[in-house]
């Protein structure tokens, strides 16, 4: 069985995210989402509202598609996450060239750590490129209309926390 890690804080889940997540599930017999505690970054949204959202979005996924998909908080390091899963391969979203300069440090040191774990690359979709948690959360702090990059229940859960 192939088993694929696609980590991130997915603070709030993007549509860019749902889109990483429908496209690796061709890659791979189970996807397992890695929702990265990271207490530095300081999220909106606490653990289990992101598990929650994450859950929530790949059941939609898994009913359309049949394939199995796996939630799973992590705190420790990512390949020790992906040796805890099971994975072969860590799945990464891309958004433009400043990411694949800080992921490629990334697979260097993941690859010094453990050899045997793949990292694979998607590009986002061209209609998703430009969408970031971050950007997401302050046009939502700012009332403004987000609903072109999350799903309406994350449009909620996004008012919910900003009032």
């Amino acid at each position: 069985m192939r088993i694929g890690l696609y980590p991130g804080t997915f603070d709030p889940v993007t549509l860019g995210h749902v889109d990483i997540i429908q496209r690796a599930m061709a890659l791979v017999d189970r996807l397992v989402i890695g929702v990265a505690i990271n207490r530095d970054k300081g999220p909106l949204f606490n653990l289990e509202e992101r598990v929650a959202m994450v859950e929530a979005e790949c059941a939609a996924i898994t009913a359309k598609t049949g394939g199995e998909i796996v939630v799973h908080p992590f705190e420790n390091l990512l390949i020790d996450c992906a040796r805890d899963v099971g994975a072969s391969i860590i799945i990464r979203g891309l958004r433009a060239v400043a990411d694949f300069e800080y992921e490629f440090q990334m697979v260097g040191m993941n690859r010094s750590l453990d050899a045997s774990i793949e990292t694979v690359f998607m590009m986002a979709d061209a209609r998703r490129q430009a969408i970031a948690s971050k950007l997401v959360k302050e046009i939502a702090r700012l009332h403004g209309d987000v609903s072109k990059f999350v799903t309406p229940p994350v449009v909620l859960a996004l008012k919910a926390k900003y009032g």
